[in-house]
């Protein structure tokens, strides 16, 4: 909403100044009068923060951040307090100064007249049209406390669920990572040092020892063209999966990929039956809600799978119609649908669901961990060794032949 600066004459003829907030000029002049005061000056106050664009303003919003307005709101709406009142609250206790300024605008928003969910929709990167037609469904139905509640409780889940997986693979990339590192600078930086010696003794040399020669002298002049390379595997492999049979590709690799493709698996039904249990309790008919978690659930394939599924439900069909049919969701999942269905417990159904898998990725990535951390050592320790042995052999011939 536009701001206006203006000069006036109050009713004891002295002058006073300040900003006034209105759809229009006029609206805002109709304001002032109201209050009794003689407009001398009345223009527009041009907002710079409105002028940069919002996507470099707005960078990556947590979803913690989300999570925790979300609550609090719920809170103060229960208990009583005036939406735009709870929603100044809250701009107070937002310390992250980029969601704090997206606040604002949906303070102005609301303040001017417009519905809580219009000025959310307004900010899609930091509320997705999950989380705004959540809202709109709690304005309908007059239980916006209770609404704002259920999506910070489901919002917190799929956040613990993430963290849990990133936790999970800290371990690996950093042992990886750092193996790498090491073993780039002792070839490019170390075994050239090894090599002039063993070729100024004319030593023998083995075969494994040759292999780290080349490989070493291959790295010292030509690292530029191996960076090049990666660069360009990079950005042919990110032009390929942003188009649509390339992002329905890789996704359909994740879920068959062994051991992490029953991960990726559980990851989106998990998803899909929290988000669309999320969407019912808030009173979102049920096509709409498929519609909305199919942008959710975060993989094209089980995307496709969800939009199908709608279109048979507009046309009359059971909701398990398709995904009986597809390999990719497991039978437990079909069966319980249909019976959710059949009963008029779909909510109670899909609740069940999301947390059974809940449980299975937890117990899944224990059991990764604890695999993981021996296959990450023999690994290390295997390329430790050759590596060991390439330099040691050759000098412990030499040491032999003096």
């Amino acid at each position: 909403m536009p701001t206006f600066a203006y000069k006036a004459l109050n009713i004891e003829q002295e002058t006073s100044s300040g900003l006034v907030r209105a759809p229009s000029v006029d609206t805002a002049a109709d304001i002032l009068i109201e209050k009794g005061l003689t407009i001398l000056v009345l223009k527009e106050k041009k907002d710079i923060i409105r002028g940069i664009p919002m996507p470099f303003l707005l960078g990556k919003i947590s979803p913690k951040d989300i999570v925790i307005v979300s609550r609090q709101l719920s809170i103060l709406v229960a208990a009583n307090i005036p939406l735009v009142q709870s929603l100044k609250i809250l701009l107070k206790q937002i310390t992250n100064p980029k969601f704090k300024v997206i606040i604002s605008e949906v303070v102005e928003d609301v303040e001017g007249g417009g519905k809580l969910s219009d000025a959310l929709a307004k900010h899609p990167r930091a509320f997705d049209d999950f989380f705004v037609n959540i809202v709109r469904s709690g304005e309908t139905s007059g239980k916006l406390d209770e609404v704002l509640l259920y999506l910070a409780d489901q919002m917190e889940k799929d956040y613990d669920l993430t963290s849990k997986i990133k936790g999970a693979m800290i371990y690996p990339i950093f042992i990886t990572s750092a193996l790498l590192v090491v073993g780039t600078i002792m070839m490019i930086f170390v075994v050239p040092k090894i090599t002039q010696v063993l070729k100024e003794s004319g030593a023998k040399i083995p075969f494994a020892t040759k292999v780290l020669i080349g490989t070493s002298s291959f790295l010292v002049h030509y690292w530029w063209l191996i960076a090049l390379i990666l660069f360009g595997i990079i950005i042919a492999f990110r032009v390929y999966a942003s188009t649509g049979f390339g992002r329905y590709s890789v996704d359909l690799f994740k879920i068959k990929v062994p051991i992490f493709g029953k991960l990726f698996q559980k990851i989106a039904i998990v998803r899909f039956a929290r988000s669309l249990y999320t969407l019912i309790s808030g009173g979102v008919t049920l096509t709409r809600g498929f519609k909305i978690v199919s942008d959710v659930v975060g993989n094209t394939v089980y995307k496709n799978l969800i939009l199908e599924t709608s279109k048979e439900v507009e046309g009359g069909n059971p909701i398990a119609t398709v995904f009986m049919k597809s390999p990719h969701i497991p039978p437990m999942v079909s069966q319980m649908l249909n019976v959710g269905e059949k009963t008029g417990k779909l909510d109670t159904i899909l609740l069940k669901i999301a947390d059974f898998y809940s449980r299975e990725i937890d117990n899944l990535l224990r059991n990764l961990v604890t695999l993981i951390e021996p296959i990450v050592m023999i690994v290390m320790g295997a390329g430790v060794g050759l590596m060991v042995a390439a330099v040691i052999l050759p000098m412990y011939n030499l040491a032999s032949s003096v």
